[in-house]
């Protein structure tokens, strides 16, 4: 069974910073690009970035220089290290893992909220 589990959400000061995780089973982590996507109240989807599997990576120009994308391999999980984290941030933080042949996975959620 293919399972993403996100964890690490929470409420946080405009400032602060979070480190989301998104641990995989069920499926060839290694093979698969993995992504960060998120929803804020009442909005569409919105990437937030991509690792490769050879480890590029790419961000959107709302999160770039303030976002990091990393994986491990050896545990099957990809992190958001979010820093300098703003109240438009809020939103709920989704794990899609994506293979050009198979297609994509994606994880249940993790809520995120930037509020003083």
């Amino acid at each position: 069974e293919v399972q993403l589990v996100e964890s690490g959400g929470g409420l946080v000061q405009p400032g602060g910073s979070l480190r989301l995780s998104c641990a995989a089973s069920g499926f060839t982590f290694s093979s698969y690009a993995m992504s960060w996507v998120r929803q804020a109240p009442g909005k569409g989807l919105e990437w937030v970035a991509t690792i490769t599997r050879g480890g590029r990576t790419n961000y959107a120009d709302s999160v770039k220089g303030r976002f990091t994308i990393s994986r491990d391999n050896a545990r099957n999980t990809v992190y958001l290290q979010m820093n300098s984290l703003k109240p438009e941030d809020t939103a709920v933080y989704y794990c899609y893992a994506a293979h050009v042949v198979v297609g994509g996975y994606w994880g249940q959620g993790t809520q995120v909220t930037v509020s003083s």
